[in-house]
């Protein structure tokens, strides 16, 4: 069993600069460090490293804590944080040995930084999406130019001619950037078929798997044939889908519940095109769609 390490809290700024994470969550991060002693709050960082970097390559879902006692404070807001931290050489490491270049590793972990400012905008701080971050510091998920795709194999199948159940295939993910421009989501579904061929040619997915209330066919009803979401959307054959109100709420609104409509802003298209379903009485969903790389 390898100790878990912190880095040195001296360098602490630098590293969390690094992956992406901005001044005030940094500090919040640092003003929080755990000690070095023998604590419940030690046993639990080492159990939860342990857990993960015996994970590295792998995509399944891991034996940890969702749930931390009160009494480790505000250092259990972050503790999440601390086992990245502990783990950046680790992953690392499996990104060199996998050839994967430093341009996509840091890039790839620099989602941390994203994952901090959300959890601070919807909750005031502390890392609640620590489960989603595990792909990214288990090696498993990549940040290819405007999308993300993490390796995975299929549950169930999508469609009576298309993917089966076992599947090779990769996850799409839109994180929070630039405009999902159509040449800006080719180069990266073409660097991801190029990539897992190049980096994982043992499992060489063909298959790309998004599920997101970005691939709501409704959306056409509201924004222009030629918008970027709605050009997205019409990349993927749809074949499921579930509520996407919630989804919508945070990701586009920073809210965690539905306030009056009024309170909404309506700054873009996209903003008043969900106002305006709502509006209607009506629900959008995160529908699940898939294409061929």
């Amino acid at each position: 069993m390898t100790r878990f390490c912190l880095p040195a809290r001296a360098t602490a700024p630098d590293l969390l600069a690094k992956l992406g994470a901005e001044p005030r969550d940094a500090a919040a991060v640092i003003a929080a460090w755990p000690a070095e002693d023998e604590s419940e709050i030690a046993r639990v960082l080492q159990r939860t490293y342990d857990s993960l970097v015996a994970d590295l390559g792998n995509f399944g879902t891991l034996d940890w804590p969702d749930v931390l006692p009160a009494s480790f404070g505000e250092t259990g807001r972050y503790l999440y944080a601390y086992v990245f931290l502990g783990a950046v050489e680790d992953v690392r490491a499996y990104h060199r040995d996998r050839g994967i270049p430093d341009e996509i590793s840091w890039a790839t972990l620099a989602d941390f930084g994203r994952q901090l400012r959300r959890d601070r905008r919807l909750f005031g701080g502390g890392l609640r999406a620590h489960r989603w971050l595990t792909l990214h510091f288990r090696g498993a998920l990549y940040e290819l130019g405007r999308l993300q795709f993490n390796r995975a194999h299929l549950r169930h199948a999508l469609a009576a001619h298309g993917p089966r159940a076992g599947d090779d295939v990769l996850g799409v993910h839109i994180y929070e950037g630039p405009p999902l421009a159509p040449d800006a989501c080719d180069a990266s579904f073409e660097r991801a078929r190029t990539f897992v061929a190049r980096h994982f040619p043992e499992t060489p997915a063909r298959i790309a798997v998004c599920t997101s209330w970005l691939l709501d066919e409704h959306l056409a009803d509201y924004l222009p044939a030629d918008s970027n979401v709605v050009r997205f959307g019409r990349r993927f054959a749809l074949t499921g889908g579930s509520e996407g109100d919630l989804d919508i709420l945070q990701f586009v609104f920073g809210r965690l519940t539905m306030p009056d409509l009024a309170e909404l802003p309506q700054r873009t298209a996209l903003e008043r095109a969900i106002v305006a379903h709502w509006r209607a009485g009506k629900h959008w969903r995160s529908r699940t769609g898939w294409l061929e790389l």
